[in-house]
């Protein structure tokens, strides 16, 4: 079955499973039940084998899976087993945080450079990543090959930043900014809106008073 056409939502649990076998790896748990990690994870065991049966047969009747085999086949079905170079648009709050997040180059998910319109900002290294111009934008992708690139624009200059980031080459988004960006059916996109994280808190919240 082609990668696209496995659901959203298995794809968001396959990246759960993967938390969780790496806190059990780190606690040392070599097996484990699918009825423990689906537990774990939020999920029924059926939800989790069907998850996993997109990709093959993993595990053994009445024993259960190998953790460390089942995460080096999750982290590769994911495409983490490998290095990630990424550049950033925006350095404000969040760009600057996202930035110093350490966990994403440990996950391999690296900025290799950063961008922003702001004579203040550029120049800076914020965690060894320079912050260029965006006009200089195609000589550094140049120099550096990207493979996804973030926005945390204001919603005004988004569209705009993904249009670079298209017309370069880079064929992974993940959009901070509060408006959906046009782009191909060849490029993928993720819009990550915060605030309506925090709409979605409010809503469940009202309900609770």
């Amino acid at each position: 079955m082609s990668d696209f056409k496995i659901p959203g939502i298995t794809v968001y649990r396959l990246a759960l499973y993967a938390r969780a076998l790496e806190r059990f790896l780190a606690e040392g748990k070599d097996l484990i039940s699918s009825e423990e990690l689906a537990r774990e994870c939020g999920v029924n065991s059926a939800q989790l084998r069907k998850d996993l049966s997109y990709f093959g047969q993993f595990g053994v009747r009445g024993v259960g899976y190998s953790v460390p085999a089942l995460l080096k086949h999750i982290k590769r079905i994911l495409g983490t087993d490998r290095e990630w170079p990424m550049v950033l648009a925006g350095v404000g709050h969040l760009g600057m945080a996202l930035l110093n997040y350490d966990l994403l180059a440990q996950r391999g998910f690296r900025f290799v450079a950063a961008f922003d319109v702001d004579e203040k900002k550029i120049g800076r290294v914020i965690n060894d990543v320079y912050v260029y111009a965006l006009e200089q934008f195609g000589w550094v992708v140049k120099e550096h090959p990207v493979k996804i690139g973030v926005i945390a624009t204001p919603a005004s200059a988004a569209q705009e930043v993904a249009d670079l980031f298209i017309e370069h080459g880079i064929k992974g988004i993940l959009n901070f900014a509060p408006v959906r960006i046009k782009h191909p059916k060849n490029v993928v996109v993720e819009h990550s809106d915060l605030t309506i994280l925090f709409d979605k808190v409010a809503f469940y919240t009202r309900r609770l008073d």
